[in-house]
């Protein structure tokens, strides 16, 4: 098993760092367009469809509409209403724990077919926009690596702080193995390296740095616990098994569509570049 994961997380970082640095521009489009849908498809199970052509729509409806929006706002040149997009995303990851907070009462809520299924869009859409407004900016390439770097190095600080100090448990009724100290934690380890990215290139205006890393960490951990508590009320292990080793693109990638808006959205408010 072990094994398997590993051959699979290499597999997987090659082809991420080969569309991202070494492929033309539509190749790396199209990559994240591939990893979203699949996304997407996994998304529908969790949304409730059960049939494979009912899941394969939905996750074609989901690239077509994340398309068209791309289209609409001039493919990303629109700023002003790709922030309304971005901030309707943040508004919505403010709601979602809320009802992770409050589950299982709160499924009452969210419980519905259609209610998860327009839920899957404003998890999945805003991020995948987010995404490629990232790529195609400025030193486009080392943002993305930089946000992935962000949602890692908070997962990876929660894991070991929480393994050590935590006590407080995060969302019992989601994931109990979370806890504050946790998240505290994976905070601090991103700051760390904030810190030292600061110091190795030589930054001036590092605070704007921790505006935009610092709340995309802390909604990473939302994005987690959302797909736990979708995954508890749907009473499955993991998304998918399409990634041997690791369970499903979501799984791998839940932390990321809700840090990509946030951290987009602070990007373009501060002005903030690598």
């Amino acid at each position: 098993m072990l094994k398997q994961r590993v051959v699979t997380a290499v597999l997987l970082a090659l082809a991420f760092v080969g569309a991202l640095f070494f492929a033309p521009q539509f190749i790396f489009t199209a990559f994240v367009g591939i990893i979203f849908t699949l996304g997407a498809w996994e998304w529908s199970k969790l949304a409730g469809y059960k049939a494979q052509w009912a899941r394969w729509v939905y996750a074609l409806a989901t690239a077509a509409l994340g398309v068209y929006l791309a289209w609409f706002l001039d493919w990303l040149q629109n700023i002003k209403l790709l922030q309304t997009i971005l901030l309707v995303a943040g508004v919505w990851w403010a709601v979602a724990l809320l009802w992770i907070q409050g589950y299982p009462a709160s499924s009452i809520i969210w419980r519905s077919a259609l209610v998860r299924t327009v839920m899957g869009w404003v998890v999945l859409i805003p991020a995948w926009l987010a995404c490629i407004f990232l790529y195609n900016h400025s030193h486009g390439a080392w943002l993305i690596v930089m946000l992935v770097v962000v949602v890692a190095a908070a997962d990876i600080g929660a894991y070991f702080s929480g393994r050590t100090f935590g006590n407080r448990k995060l969302a019992p009724n989601v994931s109990p193995g979370k806890t504050w100290e946790g998240v505290i934690g994976g905070l601090l380890f991103v700051l760390l390296i904030a810190f030292a990215f600061k110091f190795i290139v030589g930054l001036q205006n590092w605070q704007a740095l921790l505006i935009v890393v610092l709340p995309a960490a802390l909604v990473s951990v939302v994005g987690d616990l959302l797909e736990s508590m979708l995954k508890r009320h749907s009473g499955i292990k993991d998304s998918s098994q399409l990634l041997p080793g690791h369970g499903g693109v979501l799984d791998r990638i839940d932390g990321l569509v809700a840090a990509a808006p946030l951290f987009t959205l602070c990007l373009i408010l501060t002005g903030w570049s690598i």
